[in-house]
């Protein structure tokens, strides 16, 4: 009996757990302005930052002067928010597990963009910035406004303007 109680205790705890997942990962919380969890936000805020570091180191090599300078500054940007993160991490202020390598779709991305030369590289590349930064934008305000972590509310509170100021030049760089 004690185990069968754990046991649905544990599934319960599991699939509540799941369904924040599930909503955070359908954009239902975004849609809603609900605060991601802090596993939520971890996990999204360090494959984001990931997945502009090396798209932007494909842009060191590809892009014209205007898209390296940019493309500078999001490494820089974003290698130093990611250094943030781990060390709040480190620290126990936080808990979680930030992601180690570039998710499935995000290398699928990369890789295309690795395909693509000249305009149509420097005309993806900034799509795709605008993109990751118009969500990046909704993730850290929706954690920095509503989140369950007062140390990590602030962390996305102070990054918030960057992202916000790097969606503003993507758009600029696009047109």
């Amino acid at each position: 009996m004690k185990k069968t109680i754990l046991t649905a205790a544990f599934l319960m705890t599991a699939t509540a757990a799941f369904a924040q997942s599930a909503a955070e990962s359908t954009g239902a919380n975004s849609v809603l302005g609900r605060a991601p969890t802090t596993a939520d936000f971890i996990m999204q805020a360090s494959a984001s930052g990931m997945y502009e570091i090396e798209s932007s180191k494909l842009a060191l090599t590809k892009g014209d002067d205007a898209t390296k300078k940019f493309a500078q500054q999001m490494i820089t940007d974003h290698e130093k928010a990611s250094a943030e993160l781990k060390a709040l991490i480190d620290s126990g202020k936080v808990q979680g597990n930030p992601v180690t390598a570039l998710t499935e779709d995000d290398k699928e991305d990369v890789d295309e963009l690795a395909k693509l030369e000249g305009a149509d590289f420097i005309e993806e590349y900034f799509d795709d910035q605008v993109e990751a930064h118009e969500d990046a934008v909704d993730l850290f305000k929706r954690y920095a406004e509503e989140g369950e972590n007062a140390d990590l509310k602030a962390f996305a509170a102070k990054t918030l303007p960057a992202l916000e100021h790097h969606y503003k030049m993507a758009q600029d760089m696009d047109k």
